[in-house]
């Protein structure tokens, strides 16, 4: 009877929580893991079958890689809104055979996503193999519409979605001036992360700052030299971004300035009300950042915020670039105290779920409300987490790799 007794409050003991927890971080089986290699592979083939050359957005860059090859100036055409080293990747594409790019894009776009999931869950110790892993990747692609977006268009977004997590990791580890070189390469093919700029100077890591500077600067010039017409992206790409691109891109651009003037905000209002969001969302994050609490949470959310702020102002800003901010949040859901921990945090990302239809919102022209709803709610999620004064003491898996000194 003292037995039963025993067992039986020990068993009470236990919450919920820790339980699923601790189911989530055993190892998968061989089913789950197959089954995410199907889907994965199902959705690379599915862009092979209809898309020659990896995507739409792909089809872009490829196309100014090969005009560039073919002795023209990229930025005749004024949706290629890259730097001029990214004309360097853009020609490796140009130059492969249709048959290997078709297939090798999409694969590439793919394996970029695992490969930005697989450092989330390192930064916050969550073992590879785990169920988490399999099944956190698995829902990311099956029941998140941005994750299949960014695969079906090839868009270059996914080295973002891997440079970010990973230079995270470099920097848990204290490798700060590795961080600065992938940030920096990863600007150099698309200027997305360069928000995340501030975190480095917010850590005062001058070194990791410069390599992160230096690196498009310097492919950047290097190919502007041996490039008809560089100053095109001076003279029509900036004035064309800034003018909010054309009629293909307005319907699609979820930022505050372009959504806000079509609910009848006055233009320069909406600007007004965009810079003052996305200041406030970088004083949040420079609020997170000097809090100073241990762990890998806080080089997750301030980089998130940074990125967020820079979604509200920045035009365009499509539902896809969140698919950089939520797996690396999502990874630390185990971790209490965490963003995902937040019930908010989920209701934000209901809107981009495959079968949520709304009135009215159905239309592709329109798509851009729904998500102006998740980048916004996602936003102020973060900002408010970020702003708080005396969080609650954070607790998560024993971590299983050990910290280098920082350096």
């Amino acid at each position: 009877m003292q037995l039963r007794e025993a067992l039986g409050t020990s068993a009470r003991e236990v919450p919920p929580s820790s339980a699923l927890r601790a189911w989530l971080l055993r190892p998968a089986g061989a089913v789950p893991v197959a089954v995410l290699a199907v889907v994965l592979l199902a959705r690379a083939a599915h862009v092979a079958v209809v898309s020659a050359q990896g995507g739409m957005d792909n089809a872009f860059v490829v196309h100014a890689g090969q005009v560039w090859l073919d002795g023209g100036a990229p930025y005749a055409d004024r949706r290629f809104l890259y730097l001029p080293s990214a004309v360097l990747f853009a020609a490796g594409q140009a130059v492969l055979p249709a048959p290997v790019l078709r297939v090798s894009a999409p694969v590439l776009c793919v394996g970029l996503v695992t490969g930005g999931w697989w450092c989330a869950l390192r930064l916050f110790r969550v073992p590879a193999r785990s169920r988490f892993a399999v099944l956190g990747l698995l829902g990311l692609v099956l029941c998140w519409a941005p994750v299949g977006h960014l695969m079906e268009l090839g868009n270059w977004t996914a080295v973002g979605v891997l440079a970010l997590p990973g230079a995270l990791l470099l920097a848990d580890r204290g490798r700060w001036s590795a961080a600065g070189a992938v940030l920096g390469l990863s600007v150099a093919v698309k200027p997305l992360l360069a928000p995340v700029l501030v975190l480095l100077l917010l850590a005062r890591r001058w070194r990791a700052a410069a390599w992160m500077v230096a690196l498009p600067l310097a492919l950047s010039a290097g190919t502007a030299l041996i490039m008809p017409d560089p100053s095109g992206f001076v003279t029509r790409t900036l004035p064309f971004l800034l003018r909010g691109g054309d009629a293909l891109m307005r319907p699609f651009d979820c930022s505050l300035p372009a959504v806000l003037p079509r609910l009848g905000v006055p233009p320069l209002l909406a600007e007004g009300l965009a810079l003052a969001a996305a200041a406030a969302g970088v004083v949040c994050a420079g609020r997170r950042w000097r809090r100073g609490d241990p762990g890998p949470a806080r080089l997750a959310e301030t980089a998130a915020m940074l990125m967020l702020a820079s979604y509200l102002v920045s035009r365009p800003a499509y539902e896809h670039y969140l698919v950089v901010v939520v797996p690396l949040l999502a990874a630390g859901a185990l971790r209490a105290g965490a963003a995902a921990r937040s019930p908010w945090f989920w209701a934000a990302l209901v809107p981009q779920a495959p079968g949520f239809a709304f009135p009215h919102l159905d239309a592709s022209t329109r798509r851009a409300f729904k998500d102006a709803v998740t980048l916004c709610g996602l936003a102020l999620v973060l900002a408010l987490r970020c702003a708080r004064t005396s969080p609650r003491r954070s607790a998560g898996p024993a971590p299983d790799l050990p910290r280098a000194p920082a350096r």
